[in-house]
C-alpha cells in the first residue's frame, strides 16, 4: 500500500514534471509569431508625362513664357532670315518711343508713299494722296493690313534730315539702335517696311524679343490686338473720309486669348508670323519664320502656343 502510494506520488511527480515539460517547451518551442507585413511605402506621386514638343512646318521657330522669358521651344531659333513684314513690328516701336510723341499729330498723305506703293507692288493702308492722317491711325494702317504706305509716311515723319531720303535713313538707324539696345545681336534693319536690300534679317528668339518689349507700350497692345477697324481721315479738301482695315493676323479670332501680333511674308522670307496669346494670366509669346504657306504659318503658331501653356 504504501510502495503503491509511493509510487503514485513518484508517478504523480513525474507526471507534473513531464507535464511541466511539455508546459516550458510549449512556452520556448511554440514558432513566434510572424511579424505584422510592413505597411508599403506609399508611392511617389506620379510625375505627369511632359507633352511632346511640335513639329512645325516654319523653317525657325521660338516661343517663351512672357512673364519670365524662360524658352520652351526652340527651332533654329538663332539663324537669321528676312523677316518681311514682323519688321513694321520695329516700326512702330520706334515710333511709340519718340519723345513727347502726340498721336493725334496729322500726316498729310505725300505722293511719294503712293507711288512707292506701286512700285514695289506692296501692301497697302490703301493712303489717299493729301489726305490728313493721325499718328495713331498710321500705326493702324502700318499693323491690321500692313500698308507700307503708312510705313513710309511714318519713317518720313519720324526720321530728321532736309530730304526724304535723309529721313527715312535716319529712321532706319533709330530702328537699329533699339535693335541694339535691346540686345537683337542677329538682327539688323535695311528698311522701313521689310522690303530689304540684303540686309534686312531678324531670328525667332530676336523677334520675340522684340515683340515682348512693343507690347508694353498700352498703344501697340491696342494697336495690334483689333481685328478690324474703321477710321476717320480728313480729305485735302476738308471734309473726311473712312477708311476700314482688317488686320491680316488670322489667330485674331480664330484661337482664345490671341493678344497679337504681326505677320510678314515675301518671295525670301516666306510666310512669318509672330504671335502672342493670355489665358489664366499666363502670356506666351513666339514667332514662325519662313513658314510654306498662309494656312501653315497659323497652324504653326497655334501648335507652339498650345505648348507654352502646357510647359
Amino acid at each position: 500500500m504504501k510502495t503503491g502510494i509511493k509510487g503514485v506520488r513518484r508517478l504523480s511527480a513525474t507526471a507534473v514534471t513531464a507535464a511541466g515539460a511539455v508546459l516550458l517547451t510549449g512556452t520556448f518551442a511554440a514558432p513566434a509569431q510572424a511579424a505584422a507585413p510592413k505597411a508599403a511605402p506609399a508611392k511617389a506621386a506620379v510625375k505627369a508625362a511632359a507633352p511632346k514638343a511640335p513639329a512645325i512646318t516654319a523653317a525657325g521657330g521660338f516661343v517663351m513664357n512672357n512673364g519670365n522669358g524662360k524658352a520652351a521651344f526652340a527651332k533654329a531659333a538663332d539663324s537669321r532670315r528676312s523677316m518681311g513684314s514682323t519688321t513694321k513690328i520695329m516700326t512702330a516701336q520706334v515710333v511709340l518711343s519718340q519723345k513727347k510723341l502726340n498721336l493725334d499729330t496729322k500726316v498729310t498723305v505725300d505722293k511719294a508713299y503712293s507711288d512707292y506703293i506701286v512700285a514695289k507692288t506692296a501692301s497697302s493702308a490703301r493712303l489717299i494722296v493729301g489726305d490728313k492722317v493721325t499718328v495713331r491711325q498710321l500705326l493702324y494702317g502700318l499693323m491690321l493690313p500692313s500698308g507700307c504706305d503708312a510705313a513710309y509716311a511714318l519713317a518720313d515723319k519720324f526720321g530728321t534730315g532736309s530730304t526724304r531720303a535723309a529721313r527715312v535713313k535716319s529712321f532706319i538707324g533709330q530702328m537699329n539702335t533699339t535693335a541694339k539696345n535691346l540686345g537683337l545681336k542677329n538682327t539688323h534693319f535695311d528698311s522701313f517696311d521689310g522690303i530689304g536690300n540684303g540686309a534686312n534679317y531678324s531670328t525667332p528668339r530676336d523677334l520675340t524679343k522684340l515683340a515682348s518689349s512693343a507690347m508694353k507700350n498700352a498703344t501697340f497692345r491696342s494697336v495690334v490686338g483689333t481685328k478690324s477697324t474703321k477710321q476717320k481721315v480728313t480729305t485735302k479738301s476738308g471734309g473726311y473720309r473712312y477708311m476700314s482695315w482688317t488686320n491680316t493676323n488670322d489667330l485674331l479670332g480664330s484661337y482664345a486669348g490671341t493678344i497679337g501680333v504681326k505677320t510678314g511674308s515675301g518671295p525670301e522670307a516666306k510666310y512669318c508670323l509672330v504671335f502672342a496669346a493670355t489665358r489664366n494670366g499666363k502670356t506666351v509669346i513666339g514667332t514662325v519664320l519662313a513658314s510654306s504657306s498662309v494656312a501653315n504659318r497659323t497652324a504653326d503658331a497655334k501648335k507652339l502656343l498650345d505648348y507654352g501653356f502646357k510647359v
